[in-house]
């Protein structure tokens, strides 16, 4: 075995030969699990090796491993996929395993982990580790590191966890497609030490970000800003899963960033610290009291806070990034009166309806035909009414009698008397304003410059 890690440290990824492909050679990688369901999947104890605090993906789920001769082995398979970005709208993605993202990958500080990989795509792909530290011929850049692994076949990465941190995997092939196609998933490496850096919840996920035309299913991969699906582990709003945690457990969200701009994450309620980098953990002395953090292309995030009973909201602060199916060529019709006109081309295009006039909240109430697989520009409703949001956003709910290990979405949160916001019924004072001051306030003193004379 000596002999053999020496191999792997030199000679980087590895392609397997005819054997891999074979009966016999198949019955020798570890199983390639696969998981199609969109909603999150609670992690459940590490089964063997070095013990550690699970993550919960969001909207996703963990690879299995097995343990062979005291390494840890996963078995990712990239291969086209269906993702349903929310009820109502499925995508034609790329992904892993079934899933877009593909499982998160977790181990331990200080564990060897041996990676297959087998490509069941159109093309050659590869898969670069970000953020891990590892000997140069595993960091899986086609033809700079190995050659890429072309369709049908398996490489294999092995390497030893050096330190403990928040991670990503995804391609180093043809990325301007693979990744806008959803080709990407977390690389969780827990402390050797369980004590160190604990939590009582610890979520996690990913930005990415499709441009879907209306009634398609299949992201224009050409696409550089104008996206209109704005999602966290290719989940949309209603669709994203709520974070669930009790009062007063310590709780972290991890977040990575592979759209094409930065996202200030934002979350209402309790105030958080950032902890962690893809770099690794920041240390106490150098961490502050925030409410957003800005999460930049290609960078991890991690921040903890106590949870605070109450449902909070969690957002990209991007306004059109709360927002569905947005179409960038819609006219501003504010303040405009068009319903002599709306009236003309209803009589040419039945059910027409008049919008934006007023704003656009009435998106969230309205009930219009939409195109085949398509979501509308704002849904979701919550137990007053419609949230009038979609894309990056859901909520963290924090309750007094939430069970450890529960992850449940629970029942609308209950209001102690006299913390709800209600409406005004009383009389409302007549607005009055302040009197002009003295001279004519509408005449504008100006003293041009020295010089300017003349001008």
């Amino acid at each position: 075995m000596t002999h053999r890690r020496t191999f792997f440290r030199a000679a980087g990824a590895t392609l397997l030969g005819a054997a891999a492909v074979s009966r016999a050679g198949a019955a020798l990688l570890p199983e390639a699990a696969v998981h199609t369901d969109a909603a999150t999947l609670p992690p459940p104890a590490p089964p063997n090796g070095r013990p550690f605090n699970p993550i919960v993906t969001l909207n996703g789920w963990s690879l299995p491993w097995r343990m062979k001769d005291g390494v840890k082995e996963f078995h990712l398979v990239a291969e086209p996929v269906v993702r349903e970005i929310a009820p109502g709208m499925k995508a034609n993605l790329w992904g892993y395993n079934g899933t877009s993202p593909g499982p998160t990958l977790e181990a331990v500080e200080g564990d060897r982990v041996r990676i297959f990989v087998t490509n069941k795509l159109l093309e050659v792909t590869s898969v670069h580790w970000h953020g891990v530290l590892l000997p140069s011929g595993m960091d899986g850049v086609t033809g700079l590191t190995q050659p890429p692994i072309e369709v049908g076949k398996t490489f294999m990465y092995e390497f030893v966890l050096q330190r403990p941190g928040t991670h990503m995997y995804h391609p180093h092939a043809d990325e301007m497609v693979q990744m806008a196609m959803g080709m990407m998933g977390l690389f969780i490496i827990h402390p050797r030490d369980v004590r160190q850096h604990r939590v009582d919840r610890d979520f996690g996920f990913i930005l990415n970000a499709y441009d879907i035309e209306p009634g398609s299913a299949t992201p224009r991969v050409n696409t550089m800003l104008d996206f209109n699906l704005w999602t966290w582990n290719s989940r949309a709003f209603p669709g994203i899963d709520p974070f669930v945690a009790r009062t007063g457990e310590r709780v972290r969200i991890r977040v990575g960033n592979l759209t094409m701009t930065n996202h200030p994450i934002h979350m209402h309620g309790p105030h958080f610290e950032v902890t962690g980098t893809d770099g690794g953990w920041v240390p106490k002395s150098a961490r502050w009291p925030e409410v957003t953090t800005d999460v930049a292309v290609g960078q991890m995030r991690a921040f903890e806070f106590n949870a605070i009973a109450g449902d909070w909201a969690i957002h990209c602060h991007k306004s059109h990034h709360t927002m569905n199916a947005m179409g960038h060529g819609v006219p501003t019709m504010i303040g405009v009166d068009h319903c002599d006109v709306a009236k003309k081309i209803a009589n040419l295009v039945p059910g027409y309806m008049v919008m934006g006039d007023k704003g656009m909240h009435d998106m969230a109430e309205m009930e219009m035909p939409l195109p085949d697989n398509t979501l509308p520009m704002m849904t979701g409703t919550g137990p007053f009414g419609p949230v009038g949001m979609g894309g990056m956003f859901s909520v963290v709910k924090v309750r007094d009698d939430i069970a450890r290990g529960d992850f449940k979405d629970p029942s609308p949160y209950q209001h102690p008397p006299g913390t709800l916001a209600s409406e005004y019924t009383g009389e409302t004072p007549t607005a009055t304003r302040a009197p002009a001051p003295q001279g004519d306030a509408r005449t504008l003193q100006v003293r041009k410059p020295s010089g300017h004379e003349g001008h």
